[in-house]
């Protein structure tokens, strides 16, 4: 049986990617927790295979026997996968999940999502959305656990998951407060509740905003760092409907893996560019439109590539759009991800 490590991802959502991957192969892990040198960079800049960025004790962890496989998200790991197959003499193959910064021929396997715009190649999955743990055994557990806390709402409930500023789009205040009302109008007119929650990028303004303008029935969580009461996959479960704002690729991608119907919120210039007037204004935002437009394509990202997809393959729509049915893909991108790493390591 192959044996795995998982170099961990350094960011939340990262992290949750290359897990959800590793859990479902199936096969003995072993987590590799690293420590980076501060401004250290040239190493992943340059595409190289070095361990140079890293603290002495992260060094000291990587050492033989070595892996079948290696799987990691993250500039900062590249070049230290690409040493780890270098020290095994090539035997080690190599998995990258999200943006891979590196040309694709250093890469064994890239596993990344439309708003990379990654091209073709036989290294590479495009999958729809990002990888992630949601399955039917999670939802029925949670919904259980969170019974007595969001059984009495009424029904439909409507889920608002809400994210923060991305690259050239931000989530203010005015945004906010238009997802409230909007929100609160779609519950209200359906005889049903919201089960909201912000996130770890929703900034306090926003979230005032948003608590302020929600009208009706409905159970507001304000995110906390570390909080083992987060309702979020309680709200997962209990949702029948979702309304998600575009910036999140990866809670579109939690949404959508519940099966049911969702809707896109967009925070102001997602669909029309020129639309200024539902804008909160913000330099980074600006600046982000400048670089996503006109300079090199790797160091931005389009999040309305991911809108397009879901919206062409059925899995949801935007929040005045009818969505009457939910497609549900025959194969999800987690297995078509499993798949080809097997095949990649002779598995299959």
């Amino acid at each position: 049986m192959p044996v795995i490590w998982l170099i961990d991802a350094y960011r939340v959502g990262e992290r949750a990617q290359v897990r959800a991957l590793v859990d479902a192969l199936g096969w003995p892990c072993e987590t590799k927790v690293l420590a980076y040198r501060k401004r250290v960079f040239l190493p992943h800049v340059l595409g190289q295979s070095t361990l140079r960025g890293l603290e002495p004790k992260s060094v000291a962890a990587l050492s033989p026997p070595w892996p079948d496989l290696v799987v990691t998200c993250g500039v900062r790991n590249e070049p230290v996968c690409r040493w780890i197959r270098d020290q095994s003499d090539g035997k080690t193959r190599y998995v990258h999940v999200g943006r891979p910064w590196a040309p694709l021929d250093t890469f064994d396997l890239v596993i990344a999502t439309p708003q990379y715009r990654i091209p073709a190649s036989p290294n590479v999955l495009n999958n729809a959305l990002c990888l992630n743990s949601v399955s039917p055994e999670i939802l029925e557990r949670e919904r259980g656990v969170w019974q007595e806390k969001f059984a009495e709402l009424p029904s439909p409930r409507f889920a608002v998951v809400v994210g923060g500023n991305s690259g050239p789009f931000t989530f203010g205040p005015k945004a906010a407060t238009r997802l409230g009302r909007e929100a609160s109008q779609l519950a209200a007119a359906q005889g049903g509740s919201l089960l909201v929650t912000t996130s770890s990028r929703t900034s306090e303004a926003a979230t005032k905003a948003l608590q302020t303008a929600l009208f009706g029935p409905n159970y507001f969580y304000r995110w906390k760092d570390n909080d083992s009461a987060n309702p979020y996959k309680g709200i997962l479960s209990w949702a029948d409907r979702f309304i998600v704002t575009g910036d999140s690729v990866s809670m579109l991608s939690e949404a959508c893996a519940t099966g049911k119907p969702v809707r896109m919120f967009d925070i102001g210039g997602m669909r029309n560019p020129a639309d200024e007037s539902s804008r909160d204004f913000r330099l980074g935002g600006t600046l982000y439109a400048f670089m996503l437009r006109w300079l090199w394509r790797p160091l931005s990202r389009d999040l309305t590539k991911v809108h397009s997809r879901l919206r062409e393959m059925g899995c949801a729509a935007w929040i005045d759009e009818a969505l009457s049915t939910v497609r549900v893909p025959a194969e999800s991108d987690l297995q078509r991800s499993v798949v080809a790493v097997k095949e990649l390591l002779g598995e299959l």
